[in-house]
């Protein structure tokens, strides 16, 4: 009897939820349509923004989302939260040619427009949403609802 190959991500797939999964492939998706968009004909002409490399956590507490913003200020940053959804966006301007540093031979960092989008998955308190940029890194903590937390539940008899 032939046996189906192991799944290789480190995840138990008894605990693997379909709406996350989702939600990862549609963010891929995205990612993928705006690359095509950059790498284009019409890339100079389409100014459609790209998405940074972020983590997204749940605590009891707390949804965390870890975004890699590297050379950004926090004057180039925006957080917003509407209904469910929490919005990162901003831009990183282009550094001029030659100057100080030369000819540039390599661009390996984006610049330009960015935004992030998720939709988080239970509801939250948008007045104590927090968020500290440091090292590149902008952590957007975002605390549940008390009627989103988990409750431990007496049994009696």
């Amino acid at each position: 009897m032939a046996q189906l190959p192991a799944r290789r991500s480190g995840r138990d797939v008894t605990t693997v939820d379909p709406f996350r999964e989702f939600e990862d492939i549609y963010d891929r998706m995205g990612q993928m349509v705006n690359a095509a968009f950059m790498r284009g004909p019409y890339w100079h002409v389409v100014d459609v923004p790209w998405t940074p490399l972020a983590d997204i956590s749940e605590t009891d507490d707390a949804y965390v989302i870890e975004a890699e913003l590297p050379g950004v200020t926090k004057d180039n940053v925006n957080v917003e939260v509407n209904d469910r959804e929490v919005v990162i966006s901003g831009e990183i301007p282009q550094q001029d040619e030659g100057g100080e540093k030369g000819r540039r031979r390599r661009r390996a960092r984006r610049t330009g427009k960015f935004e992030l989008r998720s939709i988080l998955p239970g509801d939250f308190n948008p007045d104590a949403v927090s968020a500290n940029l440091a090292d590149g890194v902008l952590t957007v903590r975002v605390p549940k609802a008390e009627a989103a937390k988990p409750r431990r539940v007496e049994i009696t008899g």
